[in-house]
């Protein structure tokens, strides 16, 4: 029978519920529910319970209630001391509710009450005897519920309320019960509970048997023991294999999948079967699985395809890097040849230069150009060999070496590998990494690379091996013969420029969050930081100075200083303080003993002057200026030249006599070496001892014999971009190097003046005035 309840309180339920015809007591504190009991002892005791779906909820919605609750009426109420009510309640009906109101601090709903209607067939009679015959023979097997509860139960006539009081003795979990509420059904509800005590009574014959089994297995007294293998015999149960032996046949797939070579299949197979037998409790348990894992977690097969299009190579390589034109044409030269045999091993390169020049940027760029994975190791500091080849498995904490490593890290055969700061590795006690590190880069050997913690030969012949030095003299010379060394000198101001301009600062207006529209660089500003605020071969300190000026105009940004703001060469200052260092220039005039001599340093090229003061005495030779054992050997050389031929330059040939001799080079807190000043400091005594001034204009490097030869020297470009840089249009420079000017650049070249000279004879005609 279906009848309508309009205003009917609601109070919610938390973790409980009720059924019809039963009696509760219930606690009541909640303010929302007070209120909504109070208003319902003032209709006759009649209140709507639902339960609320999360019990957590202290103020539920109408969207966090189940929809089918109870009707009841409050049989007893008690207030206590706290403030909360105690009461009596009595379930009357099933109800549905609808139109969910606030009224007054408290919910009201209209109902939809169901009242059982029964309809006694002999099939509803049939059902509900085999449900009270379930009920009684659960009861005998559960001992959970008494005799005399379950001859009450039998008692019950009605097939609806005899249902909803034997939920009320079972195990069910809230969701079960709400089920049986909203079955409004008779017969569907007394045909749920009996399939819900058939099953309840096979868990418990289930639980039965397992708790026997385990029973015969263990001692009572190994509490732990027992209970792990009550949860074996509980997966038995359930048809799932103990946890090591799912392991092993997850282990058993996992090789199967990994395609190994098959000596280190069969290997794999002959650990795991040990594996098997082994004791999980066993120490060497721990380390046969460890073994398995790196052997199923390297990549034995799997390898990318190249990409070999040299126009997107070159666009990559041109796009991320300016300059080191050398490097990318030996790249491209390797994926030319790749591209016409298909077979080529891969090349060992090192990258060898200062930092901050672009070396593993431009690993990464090769990897994407060959759309290669990349992954690099550090090796500075590295020290012990095992670091390199791994450690044997039998000590505690073994682990492959950094090689294998890397190769499960990239997950292919195939990768561009970069073991950086290669020439920082040394050796001690525990063994020499370098000498490992000939395997890896042999060409030869590397495709049977032995790792003392993998045992079986791995391959490493398909890998692209790059490798980056600062300083190639420290390398060993067996290990620096396996590979290809390409210099990288460092990046011209020009280079510097252009990398300040394209990459270094948009990517920290980005970092910053500025627009270009907010802060704008101008190229001479660009030009001044790189001249007057680092002093490098790369570009890391740019960069920093660069953040530097990009903090400071964040800074005035924000604060509403400015809206935007320009960096030129007379604001500079004002973002990064006063200059840091200056820049060799041209002299302002010419002047008797001071040439003007071209230096190659670390951080570029530099102009160098020399200069030679002289003084009565007894032929002493005076050197200054922090120089270096090959530019006092180049003095002394350049000195007895002078003495040999002092009658041809129209110097007394006894000046050494009663004439001491001071040769300085400025800034003596920088130490200065190398053999290119020779032919400058000829030029500086010949023009001390004869009085003649040196031509401002004229810059020169060449190193010089006691014949008066002028012999090659290193490092041109860097060193003719210096001399442009300082105003000087003329360089003398030795006729073997002529080779080189190609690498200057063409806007350079077009602008500076070349005398290409073999004896110093020449180059004290060129740089003497008359």
């Amino acid at each position: 029978m279906v009848e309508i309840k309009t205003n009917v309180p609601l109070l919610p339920l938390r973790g409980l519920l009720v059924y019809p015809e039963m009696l509760l007591h219930i606690d009541v504190g909640r303010e929302r529910s007070i209120y909504a009991l109070e208003e319902a002892m003032k209709m006759d005791g009649f209140i709507f319970l639902t339960t609320q779906k999360d019990t957590r909820d202290e103020d539920p919605t109408e969207d966090e209630l189940y929809t089918v609750g109870t009707y009841a009426k409050v049989k007893q109420l008690k207030e206590l001391k706290n403030g909360t009510y105690r009461i009596m309640i009595e379930g009357v009906c099933r109800a549905t509710y609808t139109e969910y109101e606030m009224v007054d601090l408290y919910p009201t709903v209209t109902l939809t009450l169901q009242r059982d209607e029964v309809d006694m067939t002999p099939q509803l009679e049939a059902e509900v005897r085999v449900l009270n015959q379930y009920f009684e023979s659960y009861g005998k097997v559960s001992q959970r519920i008494s005799k005399e509860t379950i001859e009450s139960v039998a008692s019950i006539k009605e097939p609806g309320r005899l249902a909803d009081m034997i939920a009320t003795h079972l195990p069910l979990k809230l969701a079960a019960k709400q089920k049986v509420l909203e079955m409004f059904s008779i017969s569907d509800r007394v045909k749920w509970m009996t399939n819900r005590l058939a099953s309840e009574q096979e868990v418990i014959r289930l639980e039965r048997r397992i708790s026997k089994r385990v029973k015969e297995e263990v001692e009572a007294t190994q509490k732990e023991y027992y209970l792990r293998e009550q949860l074996k015999a509980i997966q038995k149960e359930l048809g799932d294999k103990d946890g090591k032996s799912a392991e092993i046949v997850d282990l058993e797939k996992r090789i199967e999948e990994a395609d190994m070579p098959e000596h280190v299949s069969e290997a794999a197979y002959r650990e795991l079967r040990r594996y098997e037998h082994i004791p999980q409790a066993s120490a060497e348990s721990g380390v046969i699985r460890n073994y398995l894992e790196w052997l199923v977690t390297l990549p034995w097969s799997v390898a990318t395809e190249d990409t070999l299009d040299l126009a997107r190579s070159e666009e990559i390589l041109n796009r991320d890097h300016d300059g080191l034109e050398k490097v990318k044409e030996r790249i491209l030269e390797y994926l030319a040849v790749r591209q016409m045999t298909d077979s080529i091993r891969g090349p060992i390169i090192c990258l060898a230069g200062p930092p901050g020049v672009g070396k593993t940027s431009l690993a990464r760029s090769i990897a994407e150009s060959l759309n290669r994975h990349f992954v690099r190791i550090s090796l500075g500091g590295v020290r012990d060999e095992s670091e390199i080849r791994g450690h044997r498995r039998t000590y505690v904490g073994a682990m492959p070496g950094r090689i294998i490593q890397g190769m499960k890290k990239a997950e292919t055969t195939n990768p561009v590998f970069l073991l950086d700061e290669i020439d920082k590795m040394s050796n001690d006690f525990r063994g020499d990494p370098s000498s490992a590190m000939l395997e890896v880069l042999d060409p030869e050997q590397n495709a049977n690379f032995s790792d003392h913690y993998i045992e079986e030969p791995y391959d490493l012949s398909n890998v692209f091996f790059l490798a980056t030095a600062n300083d190639i003299s420290t390398i060993p010379g067996p290990l620096r013969d396996r590979m290809e060394i390409i210099q990288l000198a460092g990046y011209t101001e020009m280079e510097k420029r252009a990398i300040a301009i394209n990459h270094l600062i948009p990517k920290q207006l980005q970092e910053h969050g500025l627009t270009k529209a907010q802060v704008k660089f101008r190229e001479d500003a660009v030009e001044d930081i790189i001249r007057y605020y680092t002093r490098e071969a790369g570009v890391r300190n740019l960069e920093r100075e660069i953040a530097n000026v990009c903090r400071k105009a964040v800074k005035q940004l924000v604060s509403g200083e400015r809206k935007s703001m320009t960096i030129t060469t007379n604001t500079l200052s004002n973002y990064l303080g006063k200059r840091k260092f200056r820049h060799g220039l041209m002299e302002e005039q010419s002047e008797v003993g001071v040439a003007t001599g071209l230096a190659y340093t670390q951080v570029g090229g530099d102009t160098l002057q020399i200069e030679v003061a002289l003084s009565e005495g007894k032929g002493k030779l005076v050197l200054t200026g922090k120089l270096g054992e090959v530019m006092q050997e180049s003095a002394q050389t350049a000195l007895s030249y002078v003495r040999s031929n002092a009658e041809n330059l129209h110097i007394d040939p006894k000046f050494n006599e009663k004439t001491d001799i001071h040769i300085h080079v400025p800034e003596g807190a920088v130490p200065k070496d190398g053999p290119s000043a020779g032919i400058t400091i000829v030029t500086a005594l010949v023009s001390a001892l004869t009085n003649r001034p040196i031509r401002r204009d004229v810059g020169m490097t060449g190193e010089v014999t006691l014949r008066g030869k002028v012999l090659p020297i290193g490092g041109l470009k860097e060193k003719s971009l210096s001399a442009h840089r300082a105003g000087i249009r003329t360089i003398i420079l030795p006729y073997d190097n002529e080779r080189d000017l190609e690498d200057i650049p063409e806007s350079i070249r077009e602008e500076l003046e070349f005398h290409l000279v073999k004896d110093v004879k020449e180059v004290l005609s060129l740089a003497l005035e008359a």
